[in-house]
């Protein structure tokens, strides 16, 4: 179903890959809609459990593209490096494909919120706790559902 890397001996292994996705501080997420276009917009994560957690204002194009078909790709960069003299970039990168996902479970959605404050905010956890509990009806929180997930050593 997925298009296997083309330059095989950058292929990362599942824990790198994992490492990248945990350590990078946005990743962007790419969506259809009924237009017929892509949207691609960068945004903040969290990853566990083979699951990538972000919130959402409630309306928006991200919203509106993932229920009209909510097949995603996610990529990332951690690492990158410059080389102009060989007309080239080196970068680390993870690409995602799955299928975003409305939480509506209170209980999942406050423990991805928690999981953004905690890689995002992490010296203002209890600030954010209770900004979670303050504003939790009025964010949306999405899941991917990983399906394929592959890295990419660009050193």
């Amino acid at each position: 179903m997925f298009r296997e890397m083309r330059r095989k001996e950058k292929l990362m292994s599942k824990d790198d890959t994992i490492k990248i996705i945990k350590e990078a501080e946005f990743g962007t997420l790419a969506s259809i809609g009924g237009n017929g276009y892509p949207y691609s917009v960068p945004l903040n994560y969290a990853y566990e459990n083979d699951v990538i957690y972000f919130h959402s204002a409630p309306e928006g194009n991200k919203v509106e593209n993932i229920k009209f078909n909510n097949k995603v790709s996610f990529s990332i960069v951690s690492y990158h490096k410059l080389l102009p003299d060989k007309f080239d970039t080196e970068y680390d990168s993870a690409v995602i494909y799955g299928k975003a996902v409305e939480i509506t479970d209170e209980e999942e959605k406050k423990r991805a919120l928690i999981l953004l404050v905690e890689k995002y905010s992490s010296d203002y956890c209890k600030q954010g706790i209770a900004y979670i509990e303050k504003g939790i009806n009025a964010t949306t929180v999405f899941k991917i559902q990983i399906e394929q997930m592959t890295g990419k050593l660009g050193r």
